[in-house]
């Protein structure tokens, strides 16, 4: 078990910060064209596949305590020359590039513990611990105190990078959580992981300006995960992850009305002019139906005519 204070500490990680895609508009050059996209994809998993080769996790500890585990990455080299290499222990994901479809990256992650509770949504917040390491592993980002991640990886409503929202949600929370005398929560069995993310799911050649980040840096992210909370972004009473219409896990292009704000932040998602939350009812448990008075098959909250 794990005790943690954080009770009413609920900080926003600084990953989740947008970095602007503006043009400069100084005299300077302009910057630099961003590499091919696809060409890209296939030199970064070569870096992350020969990093798994070489590399190993403290596996042994989490065995002796895992309730007091902290995942370690280390070389594969001298006394570790006998331990397995995380490319035997890792899964991977097939995940596409939100900006150039057709492009298909590996996404490896690591899973250590699932975790006993809920899997998020991949719109949802979620509260984790985590650590942010390059290649080389030098730590770039942390918190040891649960902060609040936002999943949704699309302006406005800009969450963390794509390749750790992919991660996260194949994972759990805590199977149970106590709230103890003292104010501090115990989390049991709660989701272990790290993930190793090509440059196309995170930065690729707009890094954020803190962090010591490099343009095209692949990146690790060690992490566990205490809880989730289904978001809501637009508070029309509609879950985020049930506005993602066409099931393709992006919500940017489901925008019923066409008036260039997408569903989950639009609070009339088809522009009748009666608020989205008005057109649904939720019961006493709090179990959503959507109504469709005309019975044309397109619910009242989707349907202009109504």
């Amino acid at each position: 078990m794990i005790k943690i204070k954080y009770t009413f500490v609920l900080l926003f990680v600084a990953i989740v910060a947008t970095v602007s895609c503006e043009k400069n508009n100084d005299d300077g050059p302009d910057p630099t064209p961003p590499r091919d996209r696809g060409e890209e994809a296939i030199r970064a998993q070569a870096e992350i596949e020969a990093f798994l080769e070489t590399h190993f996790y403290n596996y042994e500890d989490f065995q002796a305590d895992p309730e007091n585990f902290k995942i370690k990455f280390d070389t594969i080299a001298g006394d570790n020359a006998s331990k397995t290499p995380l490319m035997q222990q890792v899964d991977f994901l097939e995940v596409a590039d939100v900006e150039e479809p057709s492009v298909i990256y590996k996404l490896y992650y690591l899973k250590v513990r699932e975790g006993g509770g809920e899997f998020p949504h991949f719109s949802d917040n979620t509260f984790n611990t985590y650590e942010g390491r390059l290649m080389n592993l030098d730590l770039f980002d942390s918190s040891v105190i649960p902060v609040k991640f936002n999943l949704v990886d699309a302006p406005p409503a800009r969450g963390i990078i794509r390749g750790l929202q992919q991660a996260i949600i194949q994972f759990r929370g805590a199977a149970n959580v106590i709230e103890n005398p003292d104010g501090t929560l115990t989390f049991e069995d709660f989701g272990i992981g790290a993930v190793f993310i090509p440059s196309g799911l995170a930065y690729y050649n707009y890094p954020p300006a803190t962090g010591g980040l490099n343009a095209y840096d692949q990146l690790i992210f060690s992490f566990e995960l205490f809880e989730s909370e289904i978001a809501d972004h637009d508070g029309d009473g509609i879950p985020s992850y049930m506005e993602d219409l066409n099931g393709n896990g992006i919500l940017l292009d489901d925008d019923t009305d066409g008036d260039g704000t997408p569903n989950y932040l639009d609070d009339d998602d088809d522009n009748d002019g009666r608020l989205t939350k008005f057109e649904i009812e939720i019961d006493a448990d709090g179990n959503i139906t959507f109504p469709d008075t005309n019975g044309n098959g397109t619910p009242d909250y989707l349907d202009p005519t109504i």
